[in-house]
């Protein structure tokens, strides 16, 4: 799918989650996002997941698979999170703010998985092209697409996207669901 935002468009996002980050930690909250001062596109209601490195190590990733909110608004609010609310990576100082690689995952939306046996359906994911969603009883997990990078093999990627769901990486049965999308993703680097 060829890229839907313009390189300003880009820049405002990548700004919003800057700003955030930093009005966030002052006053320990997102920033704002004022929609009036937003291109019309930027205004759609659209899911994204901000991820952040600090020197190339990882210091948090937040997202949404629902669309909830506008893009503008959904890109501060998991900005935010992910520099203070997710735990996985350590605890960021004022002077690191502005050393961040942030990167912003838009996500088109996930279309459903047709297989009838875990060899089947890794042979249906796209290497370094799909995001994956695993949906069993209740419990969800997901890959982004740059998880690719760091997990090369399909065989692997789908066993991790199991246990992001909490579900053992052998898990298997007739009523698992998986959902597969792509992303337009870009970063201030």
């Amino acid at each position: 799918m060829s890229d839907v935002y313009s390189p300003e468009q880009r820049r405002l996002l990548l700004d919003t989650a800057s700003r955030s980050i930093q009005h966030g930690f002052a006053h320990r909250q997102p920033w704002q996002v004022n929609l009036q001062e937003y291109p019309t596109l930027l205004q759609e209601i659209r899911n994204t997941f901000v991820t952040l490195y600090l020197h190339g190590e990882f210091q948090g990733c937040i997202g949404s698979l629902r669309p909830h909110a506008a893009l503008a608004q959904d890109v501060a609010r998991n900005a935010f999170s992910a520099a203070y609310e997710d735990h996985r990576g350590p605890a960021l100082a004022e002077h690191n703010i502005l050393s961040l690689k942030i990167q912003i995952s838009v996500l088109h939306p996930p279309e459903a998985i047709a297989f009838d046996s875990e060899e089947n359906l890794i042979a249906k994911v796209r290497p370094g092209t799909d995001g994956l969603i695993v949906e069993e009883n209740g419990r969800t997990g997901t890959l982004l697409p740059s998880v690719w990078e760091h997990l090369p093999d399909p065989g692997d990627f789908v066993r991790h996207v199991k246990l992001k769901a909490g579900l053992p990486s052998s898990y298997w049965s007739t009523s698992i669901r998986y959902l597969r999308y792509t992303t337009e993703a870009f970063s201030n680097e």
